[in-house]
């Protein structure tokens, strides 16, 4: 029985990916409009999500220096990541690649994955526990999930691919609860700051940098507004579930 909630918590959270399918209707040229605030919106969420959910859970369960060294050692390697893929596509050519597209899905990839450990965990602790857990992650998972729709688009994805690769990286989730259930839980803790050091990265190397290729000031202005209103939800996410 816990097998089945923990499988089907995490599906329905992987579904909610598909939440672009909403920008689906929407004309092309108030999508151009409204993209970059999208790109904000996942930069404060992957700043937030760093500071106010994956390190303080980290440093829960860890506490010690060990924790800081995993959160450096997961800055450099997306940002290792991030070089490979740029060498891949622009040695040999004229490069217009927007590789924050593909740090973004890796990124939210290994933060679904430890959200399906993190379910997986709470469930075999405890059924109600689990469901908390599960309804905290699924209001974390909508705003991001809409921003991250956004930076795929943003990024040159069409409507179509941008929904198929955003959902692909959240079946992660399932992938992470499986292992949870029947491994072990307990290293989510060593993989949470390892994840938090990949959060900062993309959020403040690859995301805002595209906010500030903005020339207008006003649309610039708003993008940073949306970038305060991704960290303030995942502030206020925290406060409601702790």
């Amino acid at each position: 029985m816990i097998f089945l909630w923990i499988l089907l918590s995490t599906f329905l959270i992987s579904l909610i990916s598909l939440v672009g399918i909403f920008l689906f209707g929407l004309k092309h040229s108030v999508l151009n409009r409204i993209l970059l605030l999208l790109v904000g919106l996942s930069a404060g969420s992957f700043i937030g999500g760093a500071f106010f959910h994956l390190l303080p859970d980290s440093l829960g369960k860890n506490n010690n220096f060990l924790i800081y060294i995993y959160i450096v050692i997961g800055f450099c390697l997306f940002f290792l990541i991030e070089k490979i893929l740029h060498w891949h596509h622009c040695h040999k050519e004229n490069c217009n690649f927007h590789g924050f597209t593909y740090m973004n899905l890796i990124g939210d990839g290994v933060h679904n994955f430890i959200d399906g450990l993190i379910i997986a965990g709470s469930f075999l602790a405890d059924v109600k526990l689990g469901i908390t857990v599960s309804i905290a992650i699924l209001f974390h998972e909508i705003p991001q999930e809409i921003a991250d729709f956004g930076v795929l688009l943003h990024g040159g994805f069409s409507k179509a691919k941008a929904l198929f690769f955003n959902f692909i990286s959240a079946v992660f989730a399932v992938a992470g609860a499986l292992l949870g259930y029947f491994v072990s839980s307990s290293f989510a803790g060593y993989l949470l700051p390892f994840a938090a050091g990949g959060f900062i990265y993309i959020g403040a190397s690859d995301l805002i940098p595209e906010v500030h290729k903005e020339k207008d000031m006003k649309k610039s202005n708003l993008s940073f507004a949306m970038f305060l209103v991704g960290i303030i939800l995942m502030l206020l996410i925290k406060i409601m579930f702790e």
